[in-house]
């Protein structure tokens, strides 16, 4: 049996999700859950681990989408996966909090933690958007920054004559995106309680 070959528009996927089509919702497995597991696996993680945290995805989409519809700007795929990958790092946070603490922690309800989660992506999101604002040279010099290659690496790679200069620059940087996200209505909305 060959498998048919489908080429969705994102809000496709998303509508798929709410209207419980098994046909695509297969598809999304068939052609996102190997990348994710393997991430997973990679980090730390299993494939009952990556089962769930694929589940959890698909049901914060689907809840998200049905409360209000959104549009994803780039391939399905593609933001899936960081919503995978945003959960899973919670998830490694959360687990990392209650080994290391010795004392009693009340554990949050599942609600909680797909609202918590939700709200991440949401940050994360506005955060992505608002990066694509600043000037080319900007955006170079943070994300050579948020991956932590060193101001003597920046340096190199820039072409500036100086750690300092790579130092001014990165706060520069980091000062104009923090006006932009600041700026922007949803701010409030998103700023934890």
């Amino acid at each position: 049996m060959s498998k048919e070959k489908l080429t969705l528009h994102s809000s496709q996927y998303l509508e798929a999700l709410v209207n419980n089509d098994s046909k695509i919702i297969r598809k999304i497995y068939d052609e996102i859950f190997p990348g994710v597991c393997s991430y997973i696996i990679k980090n730390r993680g299993s494939q009952e681990v990556a089962e769930d945290i694929f589940q959890k995805g698909l049901i914060q989409l689907m809840v998200r989408y049905k409360n209000e519809p959104f549009i994803i700007n780039g391939t399905f795929k593609a933001y899936f996966f960081t919503v995978c990958r945003n959960i899973w790092r919670r998830e490694l946070r959360s687990s990392k909090l209650r080994v290391t603490n010795s004392t009693i922690v009340e554990l949050k309800g599942e609600d909680d933690d797909f609202a918590v989660t939700a709200l991440e992506q949401e940050r994360w999101e506005l955060f992505s958007e608002k990066l694509k604002e600043l000037s080319e040279n900007c955006r170079k010099v943070l994300s050579f920054y948020f991956s932590k290659i060193t101001y003597s690496e920046i340096k190199t790679k820039m072409n500036y004559q100086s750690e300092t200069v790579v130092r001014q620059r990165v706060f520069k940087c980091k000062k104009k995106l923090i006006e932009i996200i600041t700026k922007d209505k949803r701010f409030k909305n998103l700023k934890e309680l």
